[in-house]
């Protein structure tokens, strides 16, 4: 059955088809942003990690890299999380009056303790007042940027937000939604709801909603747009050491379903090594890129017949020289193995979600929560 899916309006930008990469603390830096945009074709929204919006306000050297974007990006997607609505509005302002982006991201989604424990991420819709306040600076701050927001269902299953903060949204001129179907306290575990997905569809009508969770393979990506009438998908965790599943994608979208990237382990290879030379480049430090790459060893490899010793290896080079001659001892001819189109990265779940104290008292009662609760630092 085939999936037609109109463009999604994103302020002035249209996307095309509708993808959008997800941000993710670490990974999606301008150089993944890059291999995913190529293997695109130019098509699509590429959003960058998080960045905090005090560490923004103060200029924070770590943060200032971290929002440098290739001149071939366009738009230019931030992603912003803050707690404090003042501190909010002066990130957004400054990024609509310095032309540092194109498109804002808020962050309500986040389930990591470092960030909740401050009532940022997915705890912070819970308080509805605090959403509201930090919606409309945000909104009154970006000028003609558009500002959209990524949340999840809620904090647990006897906390559900979702449906508030998206009519909240809707009335303090967030131009799209994107909806993580997990609680905070599911993090990455069991199954994505995607029906939660359909109800926040049929509850907004009037702005567009993205769905994300549990999307591994372009085939997810039409049937979750066939089955909860969503506008458009975020993909995390199914690109990790997969950048090419953004080829399939724009694939599939254009009824193109047979055109699915199977690489050779020697294809593979060949995009590791210039994603780790990428990040060299980027951080000005081929050792220090190679370093950063580690991370994504295992996600390529995924499936592949690498032994343990050899996989161990490879997750400590430190040099392109050694990356390679390490994967050269490979049996490259290897084709795309059976199974490694299915999940990949966290799956844990069942947490208990870390709040600051008495954060689930009352909804309405924003008392507490300060510029001090900011983090200083971005990145996750």
């Amino acid at each position: 059955m085939s999936t037609t899916a109109a463009p999604l309006q994103i302020g002035p930008h249209t996307v095309q088809p509708p993808v959008v990469l997800a941000p993710m603390a670490g990974i999606t830096n301008a150089p993944f942003r890059t291999l995913c945009r190529e293997f695109s074709g130019g098509k699509g929204l590429f959003v960058s990690e998080m960045i905090t919006t005090r560490a923004l306000v103060e200029r924070n050297e770590k943060t200032m890299q971290l929002i440098h974007f290739d001149e071939s990006e366009k738009p230019r997607s931030i992603q912003l999380y803050g707690v404090d609505p003042a501190t909010v509005g002066k990130a957004v302002r400054m990024i609509a009056e310095e032309g540092l982006a194109d498109h804002i991201d808020l962050n309500f989604g986040c389930p990591v303790p470092k960030v909740t424990r401050k009532g940022g991420g997915s705890a912070l819709p819970f308080k509805r007042p605090l959403l509201r306040a930090i919606l409309r600076e945000a909104v009154s701050g970006a000028g003609d940027l558009p500002v959209t927001m990524k949340m999840r269902k809620g904090i647990d299953d006897d906390h559900i937000t979702y449906l508030d903060a998206g009519r909240i949204a809707v009335e303090e001129g967030v131009t799209a939604i994107a909806l993580h179907g997990r609680t905070a306290a599911q993090h990455y575990g069991g199954t994505a709801d995607w029906d939660a997905i359909a109800r926040l569809k049929e509850h907004v009508p009037e702005i567009p909603v993205l769905g994300n969770g549990d999307i591994w393979s372009a085939e997810d990506a039409l049937r979750m747009v066939r089955e909860t009438g969503c506008d458009g998908v975020v993909v995390g965790r199914g690109c990790l050491g997969r950048p090419w599943l953004f080829a399939d994608l724009v694939a599939a979208f254009e009824g193109r379903t047979e055109d699915i990237a199977r690489p050779t382990l020697r294809e593979v290879a060949d995009i590791m090594v210039r994603h780790a030379r990428l990040l060299g480049e980027w951080i000005g430090d081929e050792s220090k890129g190679v370093v950063d790459f580690r991370k994504h060893v295992a996600w390529y490899l995924k499936g592949f017949a690498v032994g343990s010793e050899m996989r161990k290896r490879l997750a400590i080079t430190s040099s392109l020289e050694e990356l390679r001659s390490g994967l050269d001892e490979l049996d490259l001819e290897q084709a795309w193995p059976v199974g490694a189109d299915g999940p990949r990265g966290r799956t844990s779940g069942n947490n208990r979600v870390v709040l600051p104290d008495g954060w689930l008292k009352d909804p309405y009662d924003c008392a507490g929560v300060s510029e001090d609760a900011e983090l200083d630092t971005s990145g996750g």
